[in-house]
């Protein structure tokens, strides 16, 4: 059987703002500016990536702070490396997350992850969180030349899995996952238990999906 559901990773099945929030923020210390993002506060901006943090911390500074150029470019690798090292610290699965997998492989779909996460961190992250192994496929960031919201790393995922993209959606929690959704011809179903809460429903997603335990239910809906 085809029917596939693809994952992504940060903010949907995974809160991985805390550990994200301290990586940039081991960053700013390191430069002697401090601790500028909340792990509470700015959890959204983490869920948008490493340089967006570090931007947004860059943009919190004084201006009597002198910056050398190119400081993204420097401190980013430095952000991957602390954050490959202290990766699960206080990241969490949502409630619900094992037992939806648990029941959507029972009932033959497969299961995939598209992430804009490296590669390499990701597979780590799901294998220390415990759920690696429910996944057939896992596309990252850097797997191909490009990444969401270009279609091809979905399509990749699904096909990774040994599904068909025609009998496949996604689930995220982000504007890019909503426009990757749209580019591949697929529906999404948005969590709304992220930062932005049901507010996510602004992208008008097919479905928000209030809790993972409502999820079985919905794909044996889409994908009868």
């Amino acid at each position: 059987m085809s029917r596939t559901v693809v994952f992504d990773l940060d903010g949907t099945l995974a809160d991985t703002s805390g550990d994200l929030i301290a990586s940039a923020n081991a960053c700013f210390e390191a430069r002697g500016l401090g601790p500028l993002l909340d792990p509470v506060a700015d959890a959204l901006i983490a869920f948008h990536g490493g340089r967006a943090m570090l931007r947004a911390g860059y943009g919190r500074i004084g201006a009597d702070t002198l910056l050398p150029p190119g400081v993204e470019d420097e401190d980013y690798p430095r952000l991957l490396d602390y954050y490959g090292a202290n990766i699960a610290l206080h990241t969490r699965l949502y409630p619900g997350v094992e037992a939806a997998l648990s029941e959507l492989q029972r009932d033959g779909f497969l299961l995939t992850v598209c992430t804009n996460k490296p590669e390499k961190l990701a597979d780590v992250l799901l294998e220390e969180l415990g759920v690696r192994h429910w996944f057939g496929g896992l596309i990252g960031a850097d797997t191909l030349p490009v990444r969401k919201p270009d279609p091809r790393p979905y399509r990749a995922a699904v096909e990774a899995a040994g599904g068909a993209v025609s009998q496949s959606f996604l689930v995220g929690d982000t504007e890019t996952d909503r426009k990757t959704a749209a580019a591949a011809g697929v529906p999404v179903a948005m969590v709304s238990f992220g930062p932005e809460g049901e507010a996510i429903s602004r992208l008008a997603p097919e479905a928000l999906l209030a809790h993972f335990d409502d999820l079985p239910a919905l794909a044996r809906e889409w994908l009868a």
